[in-house]
Formats: C-alpha cells, structure tokens, sequence
C-alpha cells in the first residue's frame, strides 16, 4: 500500500488508533485483496489489530516479505516477487544461533548457483527497539584496508566495516579479496564476531570469452547478493535482522563494484591490457574496457553455472513487471537512478520512463549502520 491508499484513520470508542495499528489495518486490507481472504478471516484479524493482540501469522509475514520486495524502489528484478522463499526465524535473537541460521542461509540461497530468492526474519522490534542486528551490509562482501597513505587495499565501500571488524579482533590476509567476518549484536550485549563463509561462498574467477589474458588480472566476484542491514517493515511491525537477496545483474558487479573508480577501479588496467590509448577521454577508452569488463562478469557466471541476468534483459522484465503490477490496479513504485542500468541507460526501455518512489509500505528500509546506532 502507498501513502495515497492510505484510509482516513480508524476510531476505536471515539479515539483514533496508533499509526501503527493504522497500517497494520491497511495491510490486512492488502491481504485480503490479494490472498483472497474470506470476510469471516479478514474481520478476525482485524478485531486482533483494535484489540492489541495482533501478531504476524507466518501466512501474513511470508505475504508481506513479498510485497516489501514488490515495493521496493530500487529493485529492478521484482517481477519475480511472488518467488520469495521466506525463513521464519523470528523466535531466535541468540548471536550464535543467528549465525548459524545465516550459514543456511547462504547454503539456501546460493543453490549450488541456481540463485534462490530468500528472506530469513529473525526476531522483530519491541517497545525498547531492535533485539537483535546484523553489521554487515551484505553476508559476502570483500574487506577495504586503509594504507597509510590513504588509498584503499581491496573495496572501499566496506572501509569503514572492515576498521570494524580490526578494532573487535578480526585479522585478514591483507589481499584485494578478503571475505569479510561477520558481525552480530543482541541489545544490551558486545558485538560478537564470526568467521567469515568462506566455505558458503561461491566466488567466481573472472575470465573472457576472447581474452585469454583476462585472468592476469585477478578479479572475481561472490555469486549471490545477500542484503543483511535493511529493515523489513509490515503492518506496522519492523524486523531489523532480516537478510534477503535476488541475483545479480552484471552490471551491479562490472560497472558498480569493480569498474567504478571509488570501487576497484579496474578500468584503466584493463584498456592497457586491450592496448587502447587512454591519453584522451575521446578515445572512448573508459567505454570499451567497461563493455568488456560487463562481458567477463556474464561470461564468467555463465560459465561457472551461477544465475545472472544481463542489464537488457532486467529491463525488459522490469517492463513486464510493471505490466502486470497496472493489470492489478498497483502504482510501480521506482527510483529512476537506481532503475536504470549504469552502462548503456538510454538503450533500455526503463531509461525512457518517469519513475517515482512512493515509499510503498511494505518495504526493505535503509537503517543506520549498527555500529553508529544499534
């Protein structure tokens, strides 16, 4: 549901209900569109919400999880939605045992490649705030060590994690590739740190379908993208702890983590490579090592039997999409800059439309980094 779908609020003996309790309403009202509810079910769960002894049925949490990836004004591959697989995990806050369960999860989700879509929810938010949190901002990502002289050993986007994971007693190799640990806290208690998956992780080699030199570089990339600091909200209830993922497009690894130039940068070591004469930006230098990096991303996953979707492709489907979403009588909730693919934008459909975020309840929500705020 979106903001202008929103019913004037609901009064309970003259006194108008919590906002909470408003949007838990208003999506039970989704449910019962959606899942077909009969009228004797739908009047249940409402008379749970107005009597305060509402909580999610795994029906309502897995429908929710759902929605949440359907609303989300980032995601462009949403039109697999109705796939979400959903872990309900919601009775466990214990470090250990989260971490476990987020071992599973990578095992689940990674499928010997053939990418699950897959949500775990542990335990959701009380009065005092979240029980329990996850540092990491993805379960697989790679560690960025500060040099002395400022510049970074490995991916930038994580320097602040990896100074993280030093100062509670993590030591890595010190390479350009290093799994990072995982970091969880249960409120009121220190950070624990675990082990990086290694042993769960599918990690690709890049290679190329033409360039035999292409493995001199060193450049691989994990198979499956496992958000874990996003918060989950449904009906009015947060769940802080609750990784998911999709697969990637190629463009998210090629132009995003490895090409982009406060990422690994790796564009200009491939044109010298290629022998391209990187002296003037009219060259188109940038451009042609960017096409040939996105085509070892795919080529590469392909190879290695892990699911991956070309950067065409997400559009079209987006497109379809948002198709059905309209047949259904939904607004598309999208934002433009994260909708359109960062390398040839204007040669795909999603380019050439208006999009807006509507901020859709459910959704997956940006929350401060544990670290700053638990």
């Amino acid at each position: 549901m979106c903001p202008e779908s929103f019913k004037k609020p609901v009064e309970v003996r003259g006194e108008k209900i919590s906002s909470s309790a408003q949007e838990a309403l208003d999506f039970l009202e989704a449910c019962r569109a959606e899942k077909q509810w009969s009228e004797e079910k739908f009047h249940s769960r409402q008379t749970a919400v107005l009597g305060g002894e509402w909580t999610l049925t795994f029906e309502e949490l897995e429908h929710g999880a759902r929605m949440a990836w359907r609303n989300n004004a980032r995601c462009i591959g949403r039109l697999f939605w109705p796939s979400l697989r959903v872990r309900d995990l919601r009775h466990i806050s214990d470090p250990d045992e989260v971490y476990a369960a987020l071992l599973e999860h990578l095992t689940i989700g990674t499928n010997n490649g053939k990418i699950q879509p897959l949500a775990t929810v542990f335990a959701h938010s009380d009065s005092d705030g979240p029980v329990v949190r996850i540092w990491n901002h993805q379960l697989l990502s790679y560690a960025g060590y500060e040099q002395p002289d400022g510049s970074i050993c490995g991916d930038p986007k994580n320097r602040d994690f990896t100074r993280e994971a030093i100062r509670l007693g993590w030591k890595g190799e010190g390479t350009r590739f290093d799994l990072l640990p995982i970091i969880i806290q249960k409120r009121g208690e220190a950070p624990r740190l675990y082990p990086p998956p290694t042993d769960q992780a599918l990690e690709i080699p890049l290679t190329h379908p033409q360039f035999s030199w292409f493995p001199e570089l060193g450049l691989k990339w994990y198979a499956i993208p496992v958000l874990s600091d996003m918060n989950l909200r449904i009906g009015g209830m947060d769940f802080p702890a609750t990784p998911f993922n999709g697969w990637y497009m190629g463009t998210e690894i090629g132009s995003r983590d490895l090409g982009d130039a406060d990422r690994y940068n790796v564009l200009p070591a491939i044109a010298e490579k290629m022998g391209l004469d990187t002296s003037r930006s009219s060259e188109l230098w940038l451009d042609r090592a960017l096409v040939e990096l996105n085509a070892s991303v795919l080529h590469s996953f392909e190879k290695a039997g892990a699911r991956i979707v070309d950067h065409h492709r997400a559009s079209s489907e987006f497109m379809e999409f948002t198709a059905r979403e309209m047949k259904a009588g939904r607004a598309v909730s999208a934002d433009w800059s994260w909708i359109v693919p960062p390398m040839s934008g204007s040669a795909t459909p999603v380019f050439h439309q208006r999009w807006s975020d509507l901020q859709c309840l459910p959704d997956f929500i940006s929350q401060p980094k544990a670290w700053v705020k638990f």
